[in-house]
This record gives C-alpha cells, structure tokens and sequence, in this order.
C-alpha cells in the first residue's frame, strides 16, 4: 500500500463503523498496513502482565488501530471535513486543504 491521506498529527474524524461521527487527533500512523491510531476512538482492554514498566499488571485501557479509510480530515476552520492535495510552492511540496487552500 502506499503512503495515507492523513498524518500524525491530524484532526480527524471517523466516517465509518460504530465510531461513526467521533472526532480525534491521529496519534500513530501505519502506512504499510494502512491503519491509524485515533485519540479516546476504537477503546480496547489489555490484559498486562506485571513488567519493569508497570508492576502492577492488570488491565490497560489503550486505543486500537482502524482502517485509515475510516477516517477522513477534519477543517477545524471550516468545520467540515476536506481532502489533502499536495502543491507545490517555492520548490516545495507541500499539503493543502482542497476546499479552503490553507497550509495543513
């Protein structure tokens, strides 16, 4: 698969699924497998063993992968979802929003 339409970093907001209409930032991308990781969306509960890290053990709350197209970008400006287009300036690519062309 080649690269995602969004990056870490990015205010997105879930189309699809049972997490339909939640907004979040993208904590992680994977573009080789083409999932993200979205702030507070797709909860899982982990059952950790007692470790260095966290000796405790127990169960760890943590966000799960979702498809990246599940997701699409977020204008907060606009309010309303956009797409990526990269163009070039200065000699520079870089990504704008599409609707309103500002720097993303």
């Amino acid at each position: 698969m080649a690269g995602l339409h969004v990056k870490k970093g990015d205010m997105v907001i879930v189309i699809s699924g049972p997490y339909r209409g939640i907004k979040g930032r993208v904590l992680k991308a994977f573009p080789k497998t083409g999932k993200v990781i979205v702030e507070k969306v797709h909860m899982i509960k982990k059952h950790a063993k007692p470790s260095q890290r966290n000796p405790q053990g127990g169960i760890i709350h943590k966000e799960a992968p979702l498809h990246a197209s599940n997701v699409m970008l977020w204008n907060e400006k606009l309010g309303t979802v956009t797409k990526a287009v990269y163009v070039e300036r200065e000699g520079k690519r870089i990504r704008v929003c599409k609707k309103s062309g500002d720097e993303l």
